[in-house]
């Protein structure tokens, strides 16, 4: 401990700020990686208050758990941060990581079999207060 940090110094500052980012992870979604990247990509770096409109109205089944997952990520802000105001968060980051792979084999013609993947993934959400510049 230096002597500064017993003082109060910039040091013990840092720990009565704010804790910015929270996550919440979504694991083994039976959807392929691909289609869930298709929406993840409209909702990266929104206000999270219209990430979840727009999930909530959007065709995608997919869309369910996303918005899910994005509602707990806000949950998760505010176990960490108690009183602090949410409405200046964003998804700060979203990333979308192939899981585990189903194979089946589908009939096809003369006795043979066609193997068929089952693709899942894994969705890792991060949302963090928005930074102004001064």
């Amino acid at each position: 401990m230096t002597l500064e940090q017993a003082q109060g110094g910039p040091a013990a500052e840092t720990r009565n700020q704010i804790k910015m980012e929270a996550v919440a992870k979504l694991r083994n979604y039976p959807t392929s990686p691909r289609k869930m990247r298709l929406l993840v990509d409209e909702i990266r770096g929104m206000n999270v208050e219209k990430a979840i409109a727009l999930l909530e109205f959007h065709p995608q089944h997919n869309s369910v758990p996303l918005r899910k997952l994005v509602l707990s990520a806000i949950s998760n802000w505010k176990q960490k941060n108690e009183g602090g105001d949410e409405s200046g968060l964003v998804v700060k980051t979203i990333m979308v990581d192939g899981a585990r792979t189903l194979k089946r084999m589908r009939p096809a013609p003369q006795g043979r079999g066609y193997r068929v993947r089952k693709r899942s993934n894994h969705v890792t959400v991060i949302v963090d207060t928005k930074q102004q510049n001064n």
